[in-house]
């Protein structure tokens, strides 16, 4: 488990620029609006080669717990309470508030460490706010600007006691397969509005857990449950199911609440392990289907596509042809993704999916040793030679595999920038198919030693 990071304070103090700057990616909707954010989001960081798990908080106020400010105040405290540590965001433009007078209190009282932050600090108009945060007596405050990305060395030594897990992660070595094997399958449905992901997560829980009805779009926030599927067997598993809101097509969403839907959607792809992208049956393959799946395999997740309604179509093995060769045809990086036919509402073919998508998972964790990957290297080589452009030879040299989750690899070679697409794609292809990888994504990345007399 990565160390926690909350980060919280009052409303419009740059709490989510502050999220997005540290993930690296626009997950989080910012507006000059304060209280767009209304719920935690979570999201994977990396400062100066740390990681850890940052998480984005409504803002503070002081409302009645009933209001609906104050059932968001109720979620960021919930939120400090896990974290390792809390990163206590003002505003140093304009200075310390009452409101960051009351959170400083509550923060003091409570048994998370505080990192004090001052966000807005660039240039010389931030000084004052800067100085007035040693009043809040949490230390000195760190001058940042989270629109800018100044004073990130300064974030990292201030938060670097309580992020740093390189010594117990040396000593716990990678996870081995029985790890992962009973760590809980983190398992997001995905879709357009209105496929049945809400029922279809009901229907596996045996209760109506989520809200659903005719209505389009009625799923806004990424919801996770914890649940333990039997499978056919007798054994338990354990499995987080994330719903996700309905994914339009881009040029439909022009409401913000929709956008951060989608969004907060994106963000749960990137933290399941494997992807359902589940299809409305009686509407078939549609275009925007596509670019789901494309994204999802963007990010490195097992896809497994599943034709929901599947009790309500007439003449199934002709939709079912048609659709596997249009997912063929549409995602041409990756061929043979799993294709389930199931039906929320009466549960049929729901335990193949997630027997189908545990076994995505394996394929999707797994590592192969240096001496059999370089085995399989030999014979693809003997097999079809590396082109010679310009009757220069391109020599690879040897290749590895240097992370799971997804399968990543690392070419290494001399005149690699010059190796074709078509014959990177060639070993890509390989490695799915002859070292059981399947249809899960794999990355490969080319490394070419440097040439010591090319400056001269």
């Amino acid at each position: 488990m990565l160390p926690t990071v909350a980060i919280v304070g009052r409303p419009n103090v740059g709490k989510s620029t502050l999220f997005n700057r540290l993930v690296g990616k626009k997950l989080a909707l910012v507006d000059d609006q304060p209280g767009v954010t209304r719920d935690r989001r979570e999201g994977q960081a990396s400062l100066l080669g740390v990681d850890f798990t940052i998480i984005d908080t409504a803002g503070y106020e002081d409302e009645d717990p009933q209001t609906l400010p104050g059932r968001m105040r109720m979620q960021t405290q919930a939120a400090v309470e896990n974290a390792d540590v809390a990163l206590f965001v003002v505003d140093a433009r304009a200075g310390i508030t009452p409101l960051d007078e009351e959170i400083a209190r509550w923060l003091r009282e409570g048994d998370a460490p505080v990192v004090l932050m001052a966000n807005k600090a660039e240039g010389r108009a931030g000084d004052d706010g800067v100085m007035e945060a040693f009043s809040l007596g949490l230390g000195d405050p760190v001058p940042f600007s989270a629109e800018h990305g100044q004073g990130l060395a300064d974030l990292f030594q201030a938060l670097l006691p309580y992020i740093d897990r390189e010594d117990e992660e040396e000593e716990e070595g990678e996870p081995d397969e029985a790890d992962f094997e009973s760590a809980p399958l983190k398992l997001a449905i995905v879709g357009r509005p209105n496929a049945g992901k809400s029922t279809l997560i009901n229907r596996l829980l045996g209760e109506n857990r989520l809200l659903t009805g005719p209505e389009a779009g009625i799923t806004r926030d990424s919801i996770a449950v914890d649940w333990q599927w039997t499978s056919p067997d007798g054994q338990e598993r354990p499995v987080r199911l994330i719903d996700t809101a309905g994914m339009r097509k881009r040029a439909k969403v022009q409401d913000k609440l929709e956008k951060l839907a989608v969004s907060d959607g994106l963000n749960a792809v990137n933290f399941a392990e494997v992807v359902v992208l589940l299809l409305d049956s009686t509407r078939g393959l549609e275009a925007q289907d596509l670019r789901i799946a494309d994204k999802v395999l963007e990010e490195g997740r097992a896809l497994v596509v599943a034709l929901n309604k599947w009790d309500t179509v007439e003449n199934g093995s002709a939709l079912y042809q048609g659709i596997k060769q249009a997912l063929s045809d549409g995602l041409a990086q990756i061929r043979g993704v799993p294709i389930m036919t199931v039906s929320g509402a009466t549960g049929k073919g729901l335990d193949d999916l997630i027997r189908v998508a545990f076994e995505t998972r394996t394929a999707w964790s797994q590592r192969v040793s240096t001496g059999i990957l370089n085995r399989w290297f030999e014979r693809a080589l003997e097999a079809n030679p590396p082109p010679a452009p310009g009757g220069k030879r391109i020599k690879l040299r040897y290749i590895t595999q240097n992370k799971t989750r997804p399968p990543t690899f690392v070419l290494f070679g001399t005149r690699l920038d010059e190796l074709p697409e078509s014959y990177r794609r060639y070993l890509v292809n390989g490695i799915r198919k002859e070292l059981g990888f399947g249809a899960v994504p794999v990355r490969l990345t080319l490394r070419s030693a440097k040439n010591p007399y090319a400056s001269k």
